[in-house]
């Protein structure tokens, strides 16, 4: 099964969206310039699902 933790963080970067703190357990939040909400990203995304909502929530037109 694929890893998608490392590509999403980095089309959320592409895209402008930067790390705003640490979440409980192993999540994270960044703000998403383009829909102007923070987006809670697993620290392991197994499912390209998951990844694809998180791109979705941000605002990126981006599918795995």
């Amino acid at each position: 099964m694929a890893e998608y933790e490392k590509k999403v963080r980095d089309v959320l970067k592409l895209y402008g969206c930067y790390f705003v703190r640490h979440g409980k357990g192993d999540h994270d939040i960044w703000f998403s310039p383009i829909t102007n909400t923070n987006v809670t990203v697993d620290g392991k995304i197994k499912s390209r699902h998951t990844a694809n909502e998180i791109m979705k929530q941000s605002g990126i037109d981006h599918r795995f």
